[in-house]
Formats: structure tokens, C-alpha cells, sequence
């Protein structure tokens, strides 16, 4: 597969953020020089402020070092796939000491996430829901561990829109990952998020009328 996203910097802390939100989500790129010309096969040009105008392309995205490099490759994301917006906005939770997070736009993974605390937790999925667009949102969370699945389901129904739909999902099976892993606790809770977030699971219904 031929590359549709490009990294058009000579900055190398920029190129460095870059790069390495690219590698977690698995995405093919191209790194070119900002003068060098562009491939008819990419769609978008991800650069600094200050290299734009050495750029002619119809799709550049301004990178600057204060950003989040994640929401930088999520937007080229939605250019190469040519949506305004998902159609649906997947986000799986694996519930813990330390909870992880895998958001998922229209089945391919945007973010992970690692949270210490409940609220974290909830501020991370609430900033999914309110910043990514999309038609449909399901949160899904897992029952390992059933304390702090109870506590989380509260305060997402305490806190989520109505129009977020939430589901309990066995997790049956999403560790074994873990195996593998268990010296990379974030890694194991993300990957378990993933896992999570790919299953069907049961409604939960919402206490909230408002």
C-alpha cells in the first residue's frame, strides 16, 4: 500500500512526535524534505508553520510543537479517508487500578490512553465524545473488575450525553495479551481497551433523563 499521508519537516522534535503518534496507530507515511515534490498518492501533507509555504499541495496541516500530535494525525486520518466526520465513534475502557482507554473511529484505532484515577478516566472519554465528529457513540466497558466497573458506569452515565450509548462487555479472553506484556502495564491496559472496544456487549440503561 502506497502512502497517502506525508511528513514534509526538517524539525526534528516535530518530525519526532510525529512519527512515533504514526507508528502507534500502524499507519504507512512518506517523510519528504518541505521543498521535495509530492507523490500524486498523497492525500496529506502534515508540516510546521514556518515550512508551509515551501508546500504545494491542496491538503497541509499545520503541526507546531505545543500540539497533540494525536489530534494532528487523526485529522489527516479523516482527510485520506474523505469524511467530514465518522460514522461511528467507538471508545473501549478496561476498567482497573489503572484504566485504559482505546478510541476507535469507524473500527480503526485513534487514540489510547492510559488513566490513574476515575476522573481521568471520564475526562478522557468526555473530551472523545465533544471533540471527535461523528453520527453514532458507544462506550464500552469491561467487567473484570467489578468495583471499578460499577463506579465507572455511574459516573459515564453521570456525565456522558444520552445520545452515548454504554455497554458492558465480557472480557473473557482480552488479557492474554498480558502474557506476553506484563512488564508494559500500559501497553497490556491498552491493548485490553482495543480488545474491549472491538466486542459486542450488553446495553446498559441509562439513569440520566436529561
Amino acid at each position: 500500500m502506497k502512502a497517502e499521508i506525508a511528513l514534509a519537516t526538517v524539525s526534528g522534535r516535530a518530525y519526532y512526535k510525529l512519527v512515533n503518534e504514526l507508528k502507534t496507530k500502524g499507519l504507512s507515511f512518506l517523510s519528504l524534505m518541505p521543498w521535495e515534490s509530492i507523490p500524486l498518492d498523497v492525500k496529506v501533507v502534515v508540516t510546521t508553520e514556518e515550512e508551509k509555504a515551501s508546500i504545494t499541495h491542496p491538503n497541509v496541516l499545520i503541526f507546531s510543537n505545543g500540539d497533540d500530535p494525536a489530534k494532528a494525525i487523526d485529522e489527516a486520518i479523516r482527510i485520506v479517508q474523505g469524511k467530514q466526520s465518522y460514522e461511528k465513534i467507538t471508545i473501549g475502557v478496561d476498567p482497573g487500578k489503572t484504566f485504559g482507554v482505546a478510541i476507535l473511529g469507524d473500527g480503526n484505532v485513534l487514540k489510547t490512553i492510559n488513566c490513574s484515577s476515575l476522573k481521568a478516566t471520564i475526562d478522557a472519554v468526555l473530551k472523545a465524545v465533544q471533540k471527535t465528529p461523528a453520527t453514532e457513540y458507544v462506550v464500552k466497558t469491561g467487567n473484570g473488575a467489578p468495583l471499578y466497573t460499577k463506579a465507572l458506569l455511574h459516573s459515564l452515565d453521570e456525565s456522558l450525553p444520552q445520545k452515548v450509548t454504554i455497554q458492558i462487555v465480557g472480557e473473557a479472553g482480552t488479557s492474554h495479551f498480558v502474557r506476553e506484556t506484563s512488564h508494559l502495564r500500559g501497553l497490556k491496559d491498552a491493548m485490553s481497551a482495543i480488545k474491549i472496544a472491538g466486542r459486542d456487549g450488553q446495553v446498559f440503561q441509562r439513569k440520566r433523563t436529561t
